[in-house]
């Protein structure tokens, strides 16, 4: 098991082919990747974000990026699922202390939090369950509602594109407190994190028959969930849209790795068909690989700095820009990059089985992931303008 962010790496680099082996099978019949889930767990990987004391790599955000890029370079659908339980278990490992003592959490908070991470490094999986039909990511349009019952919670309503749905631990659900008013400002702050545990109160529909990512298992989830006090994710109400906007990593920029993997991914598997079939020696197929390359080195290269700002000075509005531009360059670019390469490779890579035929629609979905690339121009687009993205925008971006 690795020890360090540097030897998780490595690891990730070695089981890449093994990934890569199984991905198309996976697409065709859109099941789970069980075994791939089997070898990130056998080898400590889902401990990735959890610190060192409680069995986990310590990892920054910079680490986890070159880990799910890495990932993603051999199977897509991995890891997507991969980065929605980093995203869990970054989040919680990395919340500002300053943060959560302002906000009085509790003080069992620290020993939660320890569980969850310590679950995490012990193999636990972790899936979020935030959008909803009609709703999408939108936090202050959503329809699932929380009651109090005594110390704990009650939790109804049901999500949409839930990766991993069925085979996590534990889903990390945003819902609306019940009794909240219905201003667009109340709507936003009664809005809260519980971690659901995944035998209480939920049930799975198989709704997930996609273009692409179909590995990903992204069914949706019914909740009629009884959950305890420790369940809110930092003992505090109303903390989701703050946690947006406070560590947007998690919630736009940690897809910008998956994507510029599947980029990367693209370029290599476009250059061995061009190769097997001699078409390499064409100089129009050998500058579309060139412009292929030189993009994705230029996402690779925006993806590491907004890591590197997020590991180094994150919540700053200079690395929140990073951020917004990392996820919209990484979607861009994966769609642009798959479709050029599959255009230079011919019909022949456009049959079902394919590896660019299943990497051209898995990059596709970048752009349209949230934060979709024209909300992430539009945001970046008012900050250039010296305005406030999340408060000058006519709806609400949360």
């Amino acid at each position: 098991m690795p020890t360090d962010p540097a030897a998780a790496h490595t690891l990730a680099c070695l089981l890449r082919p093994r990934l890569a082996a199984r991905a198309s099978e996976h697409d065709l019949s859109g099941s789970f990747p069980t075994e791939d889930f089997e070898e990130l767990r056998a080898h400590g990987l889902l401990g990735l974000m959890a610190p060192a004391r409680l069995g986990g790599c310590g990892a920054s955000f910079a680490d986890y990026a070159a880990v799910a890029a890495e990932l993603a370079s051999g199977a897509g659908s991995t890891a997507l699922i991969f980065n929605m339980h980093a995203s869990v278990t970054g989040a919680l490992a990395h919340l500002p202390e300053e943060l959560v003592r302002e906000l009085g959490a509790p003080e069992d908070f620290a020993a939660v939090r320890d569980r969850v991470l310590s679950g995490a490094a012990e193999g636990a999986l972790y899936a979020v369950a935030m959008s909803e039909r009609g709703a999408g990511s939108r936090l202050s349009r959503l329809a699932t509602r929380y009651r109090r019952v005594g110390e704990g919670f009650h939790i109804t309503g049901s999500k949409a594109f839930v990766s991993g749905a069925g085979h996590a631990d534990a889903y990390l659900v945003a819902a609306r407190d019940a009794e909240a008013g219905e201003t667009a400002d109340s709507r936003e702050a009664a809005v809260s994190y519980f971690l659901v545990p995944g035998e209480r109160g939920v049930r799975v529909e198989p709704t997930w028959d996609s273009m692409g990512m179909r590995a990903t298992g992204s069914h949706d989830l019914h909740l009629d969930a009884e959950v305890g006090p420790e369940a809110l994710l930092g003992g505090v109400e109303g903390l989701s849209v703050l946690m947006a906007e406070v560590m947007p990593q998690w919630l736009v920029a940690s897809y910008a790795a998956v994507y510029a993997g599947v980029a990367r991914a693209a370029v290599q598997e476009g250059a061995a068909h061009l190769r097997a079939r001699d078409l390499h020696t064409l100089p129009a197929v050998r500058a579309r690989m060139g412009r292929a390359d030189a993009a994705v080195a230029g996402a690779e290269l925006v993806v590491t700095e907004a890591a590197r700002r997020v590991a180094e000075a994150p919540g700053t509005p200079e690395t929140n820009r990073w951020v917004w531009r990392a996820k919209m360059v990484a979607g861009d670019t994966a769609a642009e990059v798959a479709s050029s390469m599959l255009e230079a490779a011919g019909t022949s890579a456009t049959r079902r089985g394919h590896p660019l035929e299943r990497i051209y629609r898995d990059a596709r979905c970048g752009a349209l992931q949230p934060a979709t690339s024209d909300v992430c121009a539009d945001w970046l687009g008012v900050a250039a303008l010296d305005g406030d993205p999340d408060r000058d925008a006519q709806v609400p971006r949360w």
